[in-house]
């Protein structure tokens, strides 16, 4: 087995990327102040073609050569918008009528490999500070929570790890969205 070159890999510049359809899916990163984690989400958004990204709070923005270090590139590719309160970036999203879900560990959350999502709808998917997590007011405010199972000794996963898992499984069930226009 021969691994593929780049160019053989035939991917999309950032203009074509930017006119192709996006899944319905917004990424919300509620204070998360690593800088390594703010350039992976942008990069696993790319990958996924998240539509948008919700930099809220202390979350750092581009141009940063620290998340460009991680992002390589994709913080030019997708969209994304600065909020200094991330309740007014949940309130924007709801009044757009996005689906609001925090990733975080909650009394009633969904847990990811039972969550199902409906093609024809929004969703925004909030992830939260490294330490201190989705801020309880927002989490509040969400139509619900999703948690992703764990059976380690350890009680959370890493920001930018949580963040691909969801965009991966959103992905997967939002897919079909791109190919219908």
């Amino acid at each position: 087995m021969r691994k593929l070159t780049v160019t053989e890999l035939e991917r999309i510049d950032i203009d074509t990327f930017k006119q192709s359809q996006k899944i319905p899916l917004v990424m919300v990163l509620d204070n998360v102040r690593s800088l390594h984690n703010v350039g992976s989400v942008f990069r696993t958004a790319d990958a996924f073609r998240v539509e948008h990204i919700c930099l809220c709070g202390i979350t750092a923005t581009p141009p940063n050569a620290e998340i460009h270090k991680t992002a390589l590139g994709a913080e030019n590719s997708v969209e994304w918008t600065f909020f200094e309160d991330t309740m007014d970036a949940v309130n924007h999203l709801k009044e757009q009528g996005y689906i609001l879900f925090a990733v975080e560990q909650a009394q009633n959350s969904i847990s990811l490999p039972n969550l199902q999502l409906d093609p024809t709808k929004r969703y925004a998917l909030i992830v939260g500070n490294e330490v201190k997590g989705v801020q309880q007011q927002v989490v509040d405010a969400c139509h619900g929570c999703i948690e992703i199972p764990q059976f380690g000794t350890k009680h959370s996963l890493n920001v930018s790890v949580a963040s691909g898992l969801v965009m991966w499984d959103a992905f997967k069930q939002l897919y079909e969205t791109i190919n219908r226009n």
